[in-house]
């Protein structure tokens, strides 16, 4: 089977080959099931007996007319048979429904089951799709869903609940209100293919509501809920005219009578029908919890009898599902042809425990395994989803996670000129052979909108500046000013600091006393008018600068915490950070010493006992 996996996908118009081809592929055993979605319960092991022990009588004769068989289905759903109609599986009740009652347009929200989309397009009429965004864990909103239908001027509304494939569903309050607002409508067809599998509500079905109004039809499900996919039966509730009209297209025999076998024998086994519901809905809680111990996968709440998951970022769903099936014997359903998903996404059907175990150990070789073999990348690969994937994905990996694209994100930021970044260290002597700090330039430390329009350069001092750590009292004045915040330290022009004009200061007192002194060597005879008086002498030498230290290797200004290069935060080297492309808004994690790299998803269902 691992040579002819790939040719069998690519074969078959469906989504995934039939068992009886993977039967075929493999001396006649097929692999487990987690593609089709059905009971894995019923019939009971006795049923299927019978059924083997009358299995000529059954092949050999003709079956009853299709409204005997419907009279003995009506008669264990206490439905009126003028309301139901039976149809050779619910696809071919969907064909009917678009050909009798469908007239231009019908809307429908996806991903749904495939045939809502395809058959109303494959005879030309308009199908407008209501997208369910992944953000909402696929949940339907009907309020939002009956303005779109509103704005588009749809004529037919399809529901399906719970949705194909990720389980979503309406309460029965929720669907009755989405009829009453669109009374207005040619068709509204609610598809409750799956209900039996709800646990929500004690009493979810609205056939009641289908069969007194005009322009409702309840869509049902047999082969699902029976586990008899191979015997093609299904039926619709509506009113009698609107049950009546598709009644009247089928064929007379359109049943088998391996459908009419079963529909006789379900008065018997009533109790072992709804044990095998029972189970289906502890088997989907104890299969959650299970996948979602797997790391990066995401498992969405369902009320069907599968399981809507999404792989980890970097795994490409057709290749989870080859290897799975041509390694492991595991077929799954890939969901890369439904509109509105991605190969992103699978959906596993609900089996028993020992199969899950099964799954749960094929996923975990093949999405971690040997490193070199992994379908999920070691983290920090940088990769990036390798095949389409949900909008909402798409959205998010563009703008963000805030609504704006990246590019033009970074270019609303304001940019820095080269220079204003943070100075980095300063030799030991500055060029002047005098010792200290290097000056850091004024606006690299000033925020963007607070920088001068141009950078005036300094006037140059005529005399060597001692450094700012050399002056009288600057030791006691740094730890105050380490206290403040950067804009108060920041000096205005043209006002200037403490330091500067104490600077400023010794710089004029150096001047005066050299010309002083030039004054007295140039003179003769020194003359006692001309010295200067004891006050001013006192105040000269009191302005002299003391004794130089050695010299001390220069420093920077650190930058602030939680600053770039560039001094902005939220940038690095002018760039979007991984975690800001990735949509993160926390930040940037450090890589965990974990086998797989990826965190734990799918915490919902975590306490459910």
């Amino acid at each position: 089977m691992a040579d002819n996996v790939a040719s069998l996908f690519r074969g078959t118009a469906a989504h995934s080959p039939s068992m009886a081809a993977l039967a075929r592929e493999s001396d006649g055993v097929g692999p487990i099931d987690f593609c089709i979605p059905c009971n894995p319960y019923f019939p009971t092991p006795g049923m299927f007996d019978e059924l083997a022990g009358r299995l000529r009588e059954i092949i050999t004769y003709y079956p009853s007319s299709a409204d005997t068989i419907t009279a003995e289905l009506c008669a264990l759903l206490q439905l009126p048979p003028s309301c139901v109609a039976m149809g050779n599986g619910s696809t071919e009740l969907i064909t009917w429904i678009d050909h009798l009652l469908v007239r231009e347009s019908l809307a429908i929200p996806v991903p749904t089951f495939g045939r809502w989309t395809d058959q109303p397009m494959e005879t030309g009429k308009r199908v407008d799709m209501f997208p369910l965004m992944e953000s909402n864990g696929f949940a339907l909103d009907p309020a939002q869903y009956i303005e779109f239908i509103r704005a588009r001027g749809t004529r037919v509304a399809v529901i399906c609940n719970p949705n194909n494939p990720d389980g979503g569903f309406l309460t029965r309050r929720a669907l009755v209100n989405f009829m009453d607002q669109l009374q207005d409508l040619d068709l509204i067809v609610i598809d409750e293919s799956f209900l039996e599998f709800a646990d929500a509500e004690s009493d979810p079905s609205v056939v009641e509501e289908a069969v007194l109004r005009p322009n409702v039809i309840v869509l049902r499900s047999l082969g699902k809920n029976f586990g008899l996919h191979g015997i093609r039966f299904g039926y619709l509730v509506a009113n009698p005219a609107l049950a009546g009209k598709v009644r009247s297209m089928l064929p007379k025999w359109n049943l088998n009578s391996f459908a009419e076998t079963v529909v006789f024998m379900l008065k018997e086994h009533g109790q072992e029908y709804m044990e095998s519901l029972h189970m289906v809905r502890r088997d989907r809680l104890d299969m959650a919890r299970q996948l979602s111990a797997l790391p990066g996968l995401t498992v969405y709440p369902s009320q069907g009898n599968f399981l809507f998951v999404r792989l980890p970022v970097g795994a490409e769903g057709t290749v989870v599902r080859d290897r799975l099936l041509s390694e492991h014997r595991i077929l799954v359903r890939e969901c890369g042809n439904k509109i509105g998903s991605s190969s992103r996404f699978l959906r596993l059907v609900v089996r028993p425990e020992t199969d899950v175990r099964r799954l749960v150990s094929g996923m975990e070789q093949v999405l971690y395994g040997s490193r070199r073999g992994a379908a999920v990348p070691e983290l920090g690969t940088g990769t990036s989803y390798s095949s389409g994937t949900a909008a909402v994905d798409r959205l998010i990996s563009e703008t963000n996670g805030v609504g704006m694209p990246l590019a033009a994100q970074a270019a609303a930021m304001p940019s820095l000129p080269p220079a204003q970044t943070w100075p980095g260290p300063a030799p030991a002597q500055a060029p002047t052979g005098m010792p200290g700090l290097a000056p850091a330039p004024a606006a690299a430390m000033m925020p963007p909108q607070q920088q001068p329009a141009a950078r005036m350069p300094a006037p140059a001092p005529q005399q060597p500046m001692p450094a700012v750590a050399q002056m009288p009292g600057v030791a006691q004045m740094q730890p105050a000013a380490q206290m403040q915040p950067a804009a108060q330290m920041m000096p205005q022009a043209p006002q200037m600091s403490p330091v500067a004009q104490m600077a400023q200061m010794a710089q004029m007192a150096q001047t005066a006393q050299a010309q002083a002194q030039a004054q007295r060597q140039q003179a003769p005879i020194p003359a006692v008018a001309q010295a200067p008086s004891p006050a001013a002498q006192a105040q000269a030498r009191s302005m002299q600068p003391p004794p130089q230290p050695p010299a001390m290797p220069a420093m920077s200004p650190a930058p602030a915490a939680g600053l770039g290069q560039t001094g902005m935060p939220g940038l690095r080297n002018r760039g979007l950070t991984a975690a800001q492309v990735r949509g993160r808004t926390e930040p940037e994690p450090a890589p965990a010493p974990q086998p797989t790299g990826w965190p734990a998803a799918g915490a919902m269902y975590n306490q459910v006992g």
